[in-house]
């Protein structure tokens, strides 16, 4: 695996819109936040899409999102890091070059959300890590901490142990100020099938919306990946739009495709539909094929779209420890 160099002190961190650009509240203040924020270390690159919503549903065309990517890759900057997830990200994976993102010298992209159409792929089909993170807007808040600060710290080499967070944020913040704070008033509790737990493997996963999408395409390689790799695949996983339905169906279709060929130990993130069920299915009880595959299935995890989410290098070599519902750590052997 391709590890991309460290952050340092005066280099450049490209800010790109693969998907949504940052046109709206809160969004459009943070991003400008959160510039200000970054340039105090770093020389910031704006995008030429970064601000745009020249479709409903995305920045730019497909063509145009493509291209600011691959300028990004192209560029001296040593971390490209995206401004939004959204809808469409999976238009414009057509219009990358990875056989020249193979040539090139790795660089670390980060995204969340919608932009698993890149971290996903750059690991598995140019064997490049990526991080599985927050987008740049949540940079705005400073003092940076929990998420925002572990991300900032795994991509300048200084820390190689999550240790997840003790509360999140199950509603949102109804303040109409864009800077108000994370409401993180829920704590944290992981449910799982094994009580202890000390387990390696190569790291693997994203947005599950996502990633049901991709397989079957052309730009699902997995197999191949794990295949190359012969090394015990921990799956990262969580789920956005989808229903319990959903889940479960999206559950089903990955295992049939091979993904779970040699997974080792799988940690899902809190679903947005934590709290529906249909038919008797929830969004627990919906990842129970998993139990078929491995005993190690740990729910809850700080992971997803109910804030704070940790950051996880897809493609890295790591050693997951789990000691009790409260805390759950994942060593970085990179």
């Amino acid at each position: 695996m391709k590890l991309p160099a460290f952050l340092n002190k005066g280099d450049t961190i490209y800010l790109v819109a693969p998907s949504f650009g940052c046109t709206t509240e809160p969004y459009h203040t943070r991003l400008n936040e959160a510039i200000k924020n970054l340039s105090d270390g770093y020389k910031i690159i704006i995008g030429s899409n970064c601000y745009k919503a020249k479709l409903p549903y995305a920045s730019n065309t497909k063509e145009l999102r493509a291209k600011e990517f691959m300028d990004a890759y192209k560029s001296n900057a040593k971390v490209i890091i995206s401004v939004g997830g959204g809808e469409m990200m999976n238009e414009i994976l057509p219009f990358i070059d990875f056989d020249e993102i193979k040539k090139l010298p790795p660089k670390w992209f980060v995204g969340f959300s919608d932009n698993t159409n890149l971290t996903y792929t750059l690991t598995t089909i140019t064997h490049t890590m990526s991080l599985y993170a927050i987008n740049a807007p949540d940079f705005a808040f400073k003092p940076y901490k929990d998420a925002t600060l572990d991300t900032l710290l795994l991509l300048q080499g200084k820390k190689n142990i999550i240790s997840g967070y003790k509360y999140f944020e199950k509603e949102k913040n109804k303040s109409d100020n864009p800077l108000a704070p994370l409401n993180l008033t829920n704590l944290k509790t992981i449910k799982a099938y094994n009580k202890d737990l000390e387990i390696s493997g190569r790291l693997l996963g994203g947005n599950l919306d996502i990633l049901r999408n991709l397989c079957g395409t052309k730009y699902d390689q997995t197999k191949k990946f794990i295949e190359e790799i012969d090394e015990p695949i921990i799956w990262f996983l969580e789920a956005c739009d989808l229903s319990p339905l959903d889940i479960k169906r999206a559950i089903f279709q990955l295992n049939e495709a091979g993904w779970f060929k040699t997974a080792g130990a799988f940690l899902i993130g809190r679903s947005l539909c934590m709290d529906q069920e249909a038919f008797g299915v929830n969004a627990y009880n919906a990842y129970d094929q998993l139990k078929e595959i491995s005993n190690n299935v740990f729910l809850d995890v700080d992971l997803g779209h109910m804030a704070p989410s940790m950051p996880m290098i897809c493609g890295a070599f790591a050693t997951i420890k789990y000691k009790s519902k409260h805390k759950l750590e994942i060593i970085y052997k990179l």
